[in-house]
C-alpha cells in the first residue's frame, strides 16, 4: 500500500468536496479562447474538484493550461491560458499544493539552457514567478534542462524536484534530484544524480517517482531513437541505485512520454501519459505498479494537451 503518494511529488491536500468542474460541457476553441469568467461560488467548486491537471498544448508551449476533473477521466478547462511566464517557455508543468495552501508549478523554460522555473497561485488562475533555479554545478553544466517533477519523499519529508539534464545537445540525459532548503521553494540544493540509470544513446527523460511499500519506483522515458517508451525501475532510496524491472513497450502503451501517477479512491494507481507522436493522451490502471490495464484514450485532452501533471486533491 502506498505511504502517501504525492502526485508528481505531490502533496495530497484535502479538498472541500468532489464536485465536477462547472465548465463541463462548455464549448471553446483552445487556440483562441480562454475559459469563461467564474463566479466565486463556481470557482470554489472548480478548485475543490478531486483532480487538477496542468499542461501546455500542442499549439502553445508558452502558456499554462489548467483543467479539473471529478473522476480522473473526463477533464474540463478551468482556464487557458492561465499563465504566460515573463520570458521563455512553459513546458512540462508539474503541480503541487504546498504546505502554505498555494499551488506551485515547476516547468521547463526552454529547449536548451541551465535553469527551470517555479510559479505560484492561490486560485489556479492567477500565477506569478517565484524562482528561476540554476541547474549548473561543479557536477554538470547541462546543455538541456527538461521536465522538472515535484516529489515529496515520504521517508525524509523533503520536497524534491527531479529534472532531466543532458551533457550534449538533446542528449544523453540522466535524472537529477534537487532538494528544497526552505519552504519558500526559492532555494534548492543539488543536483544529485539518480544512479543506476544508463545514459547510453540519448538516455532517459521525464522521470516520475512513486514511493510504495518501502520501494522507490520511477517511470521514465527511454529517449533513444527506436525506443521512446516509458520504462520502470526500482530502488531503496530516491537517488538509487536503480535497477530496471520492466523495459521497452512492457505495458502496451506504445511510444509515450511525460508519465504521471496518482492513486484512485479504490486504491488503484492510475498512470497518465502523453502519447508522443500519436497525439493521444492516455491512462492505464494498476493495483501494484507492475501489471497495467489496457490503456484508454482521454478524448477531452487528446489532440490538444501535451505533457502535464494530474494532482489528486483528496
Amino acid at each position: 500500500m502506498l505511504t502517501k503518494l504525492w502526485t508528481k511529488a505531490f502533496i495530497f491536500a484535502s479538498a472541500a468536496g468532489a464536485l465536477a468542474s462547472p465548465l463541463a460541457g462548455k464549448s471553446y476553441n483552445e487556440t483562441t479562447d480562454t475559459a469563461p469568467q467564474l463566479s466565486q461560488g463556481m470557482f470554489k467548486r472548480a478548485v475543490s474538484a478531486p483532480y487538477v491537471f496542468t499542461a501546455f498544448t500542442s499549439n502553445s508551449e508558452s502558456n499554462l493550461y489548467v483543467y479539473t476533473s471529478s473522476d480522473g477521466t473526463t477533464f474540463s478547462l478551468l482556464k487557458g491560458p492561465a499563465y504566460t511566464p515573463p520570458s521563455g517557455l512553459i513546458r512540462d508543468p508539474s503541480v503541487i499544493l504546498h504546505s502554505d495552501g498555494k499551488y506551485y508549478i515547476a516547468y521547463t523554460t526552454n529547449w536548451s539552457g541551465t535553469n527551470f522555473a517555479i510559479a505560484t497561485s492561490s486560485d489556479l488562475q492567477n500565477w506569478s514567478l517565484v524562482a528561476t533555479v540554476n541547474t549548473k554545478s561543479s557536477l554538470i553544466t547541462p546543455v538541456n534542462t527538461w521536465a522538472p517533477e515535484f516529489f515529496k519523499d515520504p521517508k525524509t519529508g523533503q520536497l524534491n524536484i527531479i529534472v532531466s539534464l543532458s551533457t550534449g545537445s538533446y542528449g544523453p540525459f540522466l535524472p537529477y534530484v534537487f532538494t528544497a532548503t526552505d519552504s519558500t521553494l526559492k532555494n534548492w540544493s543539488g543536483p544529485v544524480v539518480m544512479s543506476g540509470i544508463s545514459n547510453a544513446g540519448l538516455g532517459y527523460i521525464d522521470t516520475f517517482p512513486v514511493y510504495a511499500n518501502g520501494v522507490y519506483h520511477i517511470f521514465t522515458k527511454a529517449e533513444s531513437n527506436g525506443k521512446k517508451n516509458v520504462e520502470h525501475a526500482t530502488a531503496q532510496s530516491l537517488t538509487g541505485p536503480y535497477s530496471f524491472v520492466q523495459t521497452g513497450n512492457f505495458a502496451g502503451w506504445g511510444q509515450a512520454e511525460g508519465p504521471s501517477i496518482t492513486q484512485l479512491p479504490n486504491g488503484q494507481y492510475r498512470l497518465y501519459a502523453d502519447g508522443f507522436s500519436s497525439g493521444k493522451y492516455i491512462y492505464a490502471d494498476s493495483s501494484d505498479l507492475y501489471n497495467w490495464s489496457a490503456y484508454k484514450t482521454i478524448p477531452s485532452l487528446s489532440g490538444t494537451v501535451r505533457h502535464g501533471t494530474v494532482l489528486k486533491q483528496t
